[in-house]
């Protein structure tokens, strides 16, 4: 699709990133929305904005996208519990004045909105398909799944074109939050390694380029009629394995303790069921054994540079 341009929210964020340099190495026209002051990288178009934003349609009118990413908002289960005032605002309320916006200024723009998993809250069977019913147990999740039903109905009564990814875990070289980052960070700093839970947890884990390239691919072949797709990679991983594939990549020797305690909102087990992606074509290019093993020397190289602290 040459010459198409993509409106990206949340653009400097670590998923957002991710995104934008897919869609730009494909060929399209890259312009954002993001609380910073400034873009992270070269943007056709940028604006500094906290949604919902009353000027948005404006800017989306001039921006003309043929397709929005909504990357916008708050990635923390943990934080939506402890805080769901903020966690709300940033979710439904901001997509629906992107929503608003499209159809009023253009409405033969796409959507792809990134959900979450954690809509699932703890499913009883894994793999868990698209077809499970939501049954979220944290303020994130609700908030996602009422996203993903804003979707649906700018879909189903305006005829918006709209998409959901369901993300499991993302993480890759830039994401400085979550399992990774602190089991990676604990080993650097500490030379030890204490975590939450028991360890036996599983999370489907899958890097921000996959998910970029999951995104780049519905953008092209999804029906957009407000259907959701799982985007993960089908591989479940034992939290205590990814911390011995952490260390290896650290190449320090450490066995970690965990203290049983598993956080609030946190399910215990995630797999993703991709037959409905694999059936666009997708398939997650990058092993979870390679993938970690770039972020620990991502994660060592900024150790090093900031003098080990």
């Amino acid at each position: 699709m040459p010459h198409a341009a993509v409106l990206i929210t949340g653009v400097n964020g670590f998923l957002g990133q991710c995104i934008a340099a897919a869609f730009e190495s494909a060929g399209w026209r890259v312009a954002g929305i993001d609380i910073s002051e400034q873009p992270s990288r070269a943007l056709a178009a940028y604006r500094q904005t906290t949604l919902p934003d009353g000027g948005l349609a404006s800017f989306i009118g001039a921006v003309a996208p043929d397709l929005v990413v909504h990357c916008a908002g708050r990635a923390s289960v943990g934080a939506s519990v402890k805080e769901p005032g903020p966690d709300y605002w940033a979710g439904p309320p901001a997509l629906f004045s992107v929503l608003e916006a499209i159809r009023t200024q253009a409405p033969q723009c796409k959507l792809v909105l990134l959900s979450s998993a954690a809509v699932y809250g703890s499913p009883a069977r894994m793999p868990v398909s698209e077809e499970a019913a939501p049954a979220p147990i944290s303020p994130y999740g609700f908030h996602k799944w009422q996203c993903e039903l804003l979707c649906r109905e700018f879909s189903s009564i305006y005829g918006v074109r709209t998409a959901a990814v369901r993300v499991f875990s993302a993480y890759g070289e830039g994401l400085r939050r979550q399992v990774l980052w602190d089991v990676c960070t604990q080993l650097l700093r500490d030379g030890r390694l204490d975590l939450r839970g028991t360890g036996e947890e599983t999370r489907d884990f899958v890097h921000g380029q996959d998910v970029a390239r999951g995104v780049l691919l519905v953008a092209r072949a999804a029906e957009m009629n407000g259907e959701v797709y799982n985007l993960a990679t089908g591989r479940a991983t034992r939290i205590r394995d990814l911390a011995a594939l952490a260390a290896r990549g650290l190449g320090v020797n450490v066995t970690p303790s965990f203290d049983g305690v598993v956080p609030a909102g946190d399910p215990p087990n995630w797999q993703a069921d991709m037959r409905k992606m694999s059936g666009l074509g997708f398939r997650a290019a990058l092993r979870l054994e390679e993938g970690v093993a770039r972020y620990a020397r991502w994660c060592k190289e900024r150790f090093v540079a900031a003098g080990g602290s």
